[in-house]
């Protein structure tokens, strides 16, 4: 599904974060305890699932101790995120930080007892194969900003940290900003539709091809961004998903922060042939339906937290994305 039909509540004043780490693990301790610290100084508590501080190469914990004692193995990662959906002292879950690992913690997932427990659920980056995988199958809305890492980090921004507050209070104003840094947000193909915002990162959207939770896009805006993708690549992922079908009933596009695609030094296979907005244009354009690209939502320094699964309305003519229906909502 792509429209939410379930809402956790905004953090009230003094709530608790429950922090999982279903993907990468922290490096220093003290990338943990930074973010920590940031929500403490704000006034909130933060609880770490039992399995913060594992870690086993690139995962958050050794799978084969896991196997013996449940701590760190994909099923234990799922197991300490559903944990903190069903705790009724955690308010907020909030990932630790992407990297890699998220996707295998989602056949062990238990989602009856997320969508029975709905709350605020943060995360980006390779967070994406989670967000897709709940939306899909719980119906909860979700939210795309960042982790606990991110928040904590000595070159986090006032303005991705301040969004965060906003959004997940309930305060944010419905337009999503530009970056402060450089606020130029390009209309690849004008237009105004309203439908609601799927997507997150382009290479963990590509890898829930063919798995029982393959990205629905119909009738969506499709949201997407990048890091270190160049144009061949970003070309390689966009060619994939239109012989799959799945660009084919979008109702718009939203291409956010493509940090560091373009030709680089660093990427210097077939230099300056076709630029990231060629290959954004070659494979966007026909599609027929508006397109804005360089709102900051993505792997840059600044990231505006949006909510995924909502109603959205994408103008393109006027170069803004607005939120129509709050993401998070009060019980009544």
């Amino acid at each position: 599904m792509t429209r939410a039909t379930r809402f956790g509540a905004p953090l009230p004043a003094g709530g608790t974060i429950g922090v999982p780490a279903p993907a990468s693990p922290y490096e220093n301790r003290s990338d943990v305890l930074r973010g920590v610290e940031w929500w403490e100084s704000h006034g909130y508590r933060v609880k770490l699932a039992e399995g913060a501080f594992e870690r086993d190469a690139y995962v958050a914990g050794d799978a084969r101790a896991r196997a013996r004692d449940e701590v760190a193995c994909p099923r234990a990662r799922a197991r300490d995120l559903v944990a903190l959906f069903t705790d009724p002292e955690v308010d907020v879950v909030h990932c630790l930080q992407g990297g890699f690992g998220s996707a295998q913690a989602i056949p062990h997932l238990d989602f009856d007892a997320i969508a029975a427990h709905p709350k605020p659920f943060v995360g980006f980056s390779d967070i994406t194969a989670l967000h897709v995988a709940i939306r899909q199958r719980t119906g909860l809305a979700t939210l795309y900003g960042p982790g606990l890492v991110g928040v904590g980090a000595k070159d986090a921004s006032a303005f991705t940290r301040e969004r965060l507050l906003a959004v997940l209070s309930g305060t944010a104003e419905a337009e999503v900003p530009r970056d402060p840094d450089d606020p130029y947000v390009r209309a690849l193909r004008g237009g105004v539709v309203t439908a609601p915002l799927v997507g997150g990162c382009l290479w963990l959207l590509a890898h829930t091809m063919g798995t029982p939770w393959e990205i629905e896009l119909d009738g969506a805006i499709f949201f997407f961004e990048d890091v270190r993708a160049p144009p061949w690549y970003v070309d390689g992922i966009l060619t994939q998903l239109g012989h799959a079908g799945k660009l084919a009933g979008v109702a718009g596009v939203v291409v956010g922060e493509m940090d560091k695609c373009d030709w680089s030094e660093e990427h210097p296979e077939w230099p300056r042939t076709k630029s990231l907005e060629d290959v954004l244009e070659e494979h966007l354009l026909p599609l027929g339906v508006p397109v804005l690209y360089k709102l900051p939502l993505g792997h840059g320094k600044h990231l505006a937290t949006v909510p995924l699964g909502v109603t959205c309305t994408l103008d393109a003519d006027a170069r803004r994305l607005t939120v129509d229906e709050p993401a998070l909502r009060r019980e009544p």
